[in-house]
């Protein structure tokens, strides 16, 4: 698996991101989705991923600067035909070991409460994130919750 920059300008990549989009909006309603779009991806405080094998997309990943001690995971995202196969896994290493690197004491994420988001769950609860309230402007929500890790 290679991971790199992405720049968001390709026709794979931006066909995962609307395959995203839309398994957002197919799982949440409207008013708790916190997907990003291809615009907001490309905010300068957003460092975005694709992780590939060769020619084929295998999924995406963001990490966003809240501040200079606290990063948050966007747009984790395993194309559909590399499900089960360590995409999300390499890729949250990706963005720990990158958290770690720019100095961060935390990082945090917005995943869905409902069944559908299950194993991303259990993947941040694997990896040492914990439950806590919402940050960063979100508000509670029964249909998000909230987790984040802190690095040493």
């Amino acid at each position: 698996m290679n991971i790199q920059l992405d720049d968001l300008s390709g026709i794979k990549i931006k066909e995962l991101i609307r395959e995203h989009l839309s398994g957002m909006l197919e799982h949440s309603p409207p008013e708790s989705k916190h997907a990003l779009g291809l615009e907001e991806l490309k905010k300068s405080n957003i460092t975005f991923w694709s992780v590939w094998e060769e020619e084929e997309l295998l999924g995406c990943g963001a990490l966003k600067e809240i501040d200079a001690q606290h990063g948050e995971i966007k747009s984790m995202r395993t194309a559909k035909a590399h499900l089960r196969k360590g995409v999300a896994r390499r890729l949250l290493e990706h963005a720990i070991d990158e958290s770690r690197c720019r100095g961060y004491k935390r990082i945090s994420l917005e995943t869905g409460s409902m069944e559908a988001f299950e194993p991303a769950r259990q993947l941040y609860l694997r990896f040492g994130f914990t439950f806590c309230p919402p940050f960063n402007g979100y508000k509670e929500d029964p249909n998000s919750l909230f987790m984040t890790k802190k690095l040493s």
